[in-house]
């Protein structure tokens, strides 16, 4: 028996023994909803809101939005079900936090596949980037433009994301792609949300409207409005995005990550700029633990700049 279970159709299985059928249109088309969530300290982070967008997802794609409830009460109690290893995890010394993955599609034979299941979050992924930053690359792959579906359905119809990245690394290894919108204007990173701060505006969103509204760059929007930092959403220019004072992605894994290039040109001075050490403290302070401290630990990473 797997450590791990899933949630599977109203029944709980063995990790191990997740599989939908070949013929499930989430497979054969891609129809999937699909939602990420990650906990703190072991808990849930934003649940509420994960749920209501994916009932709002399940509403566009024209499935019973039933099943938000159901997803809702599996999360919670595939947090139960594991929380003895996490806990036991701690006690080895392991502070571990868990990603939540949930999806549905419309099944087959009339049943919808709905599906919770998650595993201890892969910080080596991504610790060392907090303080290295990330590069970017623009992509000749643009978003999905609103008549194929609305920006705010949260799918796993993605292999523009998967070709844009591509195109990224051949460039610069290691790098991910800078989506833009039909109109040519900054989108969104592959699976993250971009923002650029200007001291004269302050942080400057891409229109909500146009890309995923993102549960983690809400929250960065409620941050900067405790911390007294305006925020807007505008149209940006790539050429304003490589000539921003800072540039961020923010995701539900990652929280908060500092671009430092751009199309091979430095953002900024290069470095995580002062404002994003600063938002990334109302972070910690929000969830309860160091973010990025957390991550670094967990990778084996020791921490460079100890006065962040």
């Amino acid at each position: 028996m797997s450590e791990r279970q899933a949630y599977l159709n109203g029944e709980w299985i063995d990790d191990r023994a997740l599989a939908i059928p070949v013929g499930d249109p989430g497979f054969t088309m891609g129809v999937t909803i699909t939602e990420r969530l990650r906990t703190f300290g072991g808990r849930i982070w934003r649940q509420a809101e994960h749920v209501r967008r994916l009932r709002r997802s399940a509403e566009i794609v024209g499935i019973d939005t039933a099943l938000a409830a159901e997803i809702d009460a599996a999360i919670t109690e595939f947090m139960r079900r594991h929380e003895p290893q996490r806990a036991a995890a701690k006690a080895d010394g392991v502070e571990d936090d868990w990603a939540i993955v949930v999806f549905a599609t419309p099944g087959v034979s009339g049943e919808l596949t709905r599906c919770v299941h998650g595993f201890p979050l892969e910080f080596a992924h991504w610790a060392h980037q907090y303080e290295g930053g990330v590069s970017l690359w623009t992509s000749a792959h643009r978003q999905t433009p609103e008549n194929c579906w609305p920006a705010e359905l949260k799918c796993r119809s993605r292999m523009h994301y998967y070709l844009a990245d591509q195109e990224a690394r051949r460039r610069e290894p290691g790098a991910r792609a800078l989506l833009l919108d039909q109109d040519g204007y900054v989108g969104e990173a592959s699976t993250a949300n971009v923002v650029i701060f200007n001291g004269a505006e302050g942080i400057v969103s891409p229109r909500m409207a146009k890309v995923l509204p993102g549960v983690s760059v809400a929250v960065l929007r409620e941050l900067a409005e405790s911390e007294g930092v305006p925020f807007t959403q505008r149209d940006i220019t790539v050429e304003e995005f490589r000539s921003a004072e800072e540039a961020w992605l923010s995701s539900t894994s990652i929280c908060l990550m500092p671009v430092v290039r751009c199309d091979g040109e430095a953002v900024g001075t290069g470095k995580p700029g002062p404002m994003y050490a600063r938002m990334l403290r109302a972070w910690d302070a929000a969830v309860g633990l160091d973010v990025a401290e957390q991550a670094r630990s967990r990778a084996g990473i020791s921490d460079k700049n100890p006065a962040r």
